[in-house]
């Protein structure tokens, strides 16, 4: 029932990495004498990457967050790196299934390639991803086409062969500008005010599980 090809994003779609995302701001903020955030206020933006993180941990720098504060949180990440992360509910049947059908899955994410490479052996998948991008592997990254597309092309797949799946409006644009097929996380992170149902998604999904019904895939676009 699965396409040749399934790309997921990383943080938010496959991965429950706020948790860490967490850690890495607390220790920030306890560094500069400032109490610890509580994870429904970072949740939506881990999405959104480091700079957004930085810039809500930080609120009285009115969202000019500097480079070098961008480099501490990565630093600070790094020694974190899936210490408390969890895979999202359904994930790992929904990753066996696709490699029980014959097809291939991947990973385009807008992390640092290093970071993800990092983080790929501590959850198994150095072996079973069919590929890894991350957001500094190429000249460009999403909501650019261009990740995407060099998945296609690196392992031989066709665009209408794909499907990519991702919590974000970026993974959407992306997947929409590169004309492939995309399925919309709603399990992930979203600030509150996104709306997914003007995304442009080929279809939702409440839930990873979701994702193991035929009738899902019958009525994908």
């Amino acid at each position: 029932m699965f396409p040749k090809l399934v790309l997921f994003d990383l943080d938010g779609t496959l991965l429950d990495s706020a948790p860490d995302m967490l850690a890495t701001v607390n220790r920030m903020r306890a560094a500069r004498g400032h109490g610890s955030m509580a994870l429904e206020t970072l949740r939506p933006q881990v999405s959104k990457g480091a700079r957004a993180m930085s810039a809500i941990a930080f609120p009285e720098l009115g969202g000019e967050v500097p480079g070098e504060l961008i480099a501490e949180f990565l630093a600070i990440y790094e020694q974190v790196l899936g210490e408390n992360s969890t895979l999202f509910a359904g994930v790992p049947e929904l990753l066996d299934a696709v490699e029980t059908a014959g097809s291939r899955w991947g990973i385009v994410t807008n992390k640092p390639e290093y970071l993800a490479r990092k983080i790929l052996p501590k959850l198994g998948w150095d072996t079973r991803s069919a590929i890894l991008i991350g957001g500094d592997t190429l000249p460009q990254r999403k909501p650019h086409p261009l990740p995407l597309l060099h998945a296609l092309e690196a392992l031989a797949v066709d665009v209408m062969d794909c499907v990519y799946v991702g919590d974000d409006q970026r993974d959407i644009d992306a997947a929409r500008a590169a004309n492939m097929r995309s399925i919309v996380a709603l399990w992930g992170y979203r600030p509150e005010g996104d709306d997914p149902q003007t995304w442009g998604g080929s279809a939702m999904a409440s839930a990873a599980a979701d994702l193991l019904q035929p009738k899902f895939w019958e009525a994908l676009p």
